[in-house]
């Protein structure tokens, strides 16, 4: 792998990632016009559920589905400048134009303003951009093994790298795929996102572990995880070091999760063995949820990774993948049950998940 730094026009990073040591060198200059990037981002408390949430109103103006000759994640052409000044590319990160969360913490600055009841504390962190292959028409379920691997290696860079910056807590790398998801740009990608918190998900999860280990002594993760490869009727997949199962409470019509069979916190300590059983598990995942029904499935996958400075000997790495999609013609949509209260009802038993998941393989 060979990773290049450069500047965009509006001094945002842009890192090249290429698959071959010996590519040329990365001399494009980005050519745009383009003013300084402004973000007005902010944290604010809820204080009965303690949390924080993101308020970054300048991401309205986000560029939204725009026609695949004007996609902004496509090289650079002649007389189509783009985000990505190169003509071509293997993987490229860079910081969103549109960032929820940006910047690093002032001395002084990251507890001005805050309350008991009504906290507000400046939006640091970072949020950045993943693009997987300069193909428009592509998508990750279709990428080489090779090409996967440099997407594993990118995001394993950037998790070192966003851990290591000042103010940040938890890095999450994830990609939103479909219209029905939401996605705003079509381009295969995903995202990266640096918080300046440890996110309400992960500090519920951690509460529950740590409450488990107190009652048994033993850890809840790795527990889950012998359990679904002992019962096997949500198994979908395994290697000698990863399992792919459908968990027993599923919220989703199809949902997965990839768990490695030796639990580690983040994607930094996996070693060479368990990269190379992850691509081809994950690979084969996602061409099944693929080939559930007569077209790409929408989907949500997200790398949970410990905090950085929470819970570190306690989480266990994993993936979380599902879609919305529950029939050819039918999504599932989170009304008042799951929107308003988090009181999940599923449409499809996951035992009957799992089974299909398998058939299509």
């Amino acid at each position: 792998m060979k990773k290049t730094a450069i500047s965009l026009a509006d001094g945002r990073e842009l890192i090249y990632y290429d698959e071959d040591d010996e590519t040329a060198p990365r001399d494009e200059r980005d050519e745009r016009q383009l003013p300084q990037t402004h973000t007005a981002s902010e944290l604010r408390y809820d204080p009965f559920l303690d949390a924080w949430v993101i308020v970054a109103s300048h991401r309205q103006e986000r560029v939204y589905l725009p026609p695949a000759d004007l996609c902004p994640l496509c090289p650079t052409r002649p007389g189509r400048l783009t985000e990505i000044p190169a003509a071509d590319y293997d993987v490229v990160v860079f910081e969103n134009r549109f960032p929820s969360l940006a910047g690093v913490p002032v001395p002084g600055e990251w507890g001005a303003d805050s309350s008991e009841l009504f906290g507000r504390r400046p939006g640091y962190g970072r949020c950045e951009v993943v693009c997987y292959t300069s193909d428009h028409d592509a998508s990750f379920a279709r990428l080489s093994p090779r090409r996967a691997r440099l997407v594993l290696a990118a995001w394993t860079d950037r998790t070192v790298e966003l851990s290591a910056r000042p103010g940040v807590e938890q890095v999450f790398c994830f990609e939103n795929r479909g219209r029905e998801i939401g996605v705003t740009l079509e381009h295969p990608h995903g995202q990266i996102y640096a918080y300046p918190f440890v996110t309400p998900r992960t500090s519920r999860v951690l509460a529950s572990v740590t409450a488990y280990r107190r009652r048994t002594g033993r850890n809840l993760f790795d527990d889950v995880l012998a359990a679904e490869r002992a019962d096997g009727s949500r198994v979908v997949a395994s290697t000698e070091d990863w399992t792919a199962f459908v968990p027993q409470a599923a919220r989703w019509p199809f949902e997965v999760h990839l768990y490695p069979h030796r639990r580690v916190p983040d994607l930094v300590a996996l070693n060479d063995a368990e990269r190379e059983q992850l691509v081809v598990l994950y690979l084969d995942v996602l061409r099944r949820f693929d080939a559930l029904f007569d077209g790409p499935a929408p989907y949500i996958s997200g790398w949970h990774q410990a905090p950085v400075r929470e819970g570190r000997q306690q989480f266990a790495l994993h993936l979380e993948l599902f879609s919305v999609r529950r029939a050819p013609d039918k999504l599932k949509y989170l009304a008042g049950s799951e929107s308003g209260m988090d009181a999940f009802a599923m449409d499809i038993v996951p035992e009957a998940a799992a089974e299909r998941l398998r058939e299509v393989g």
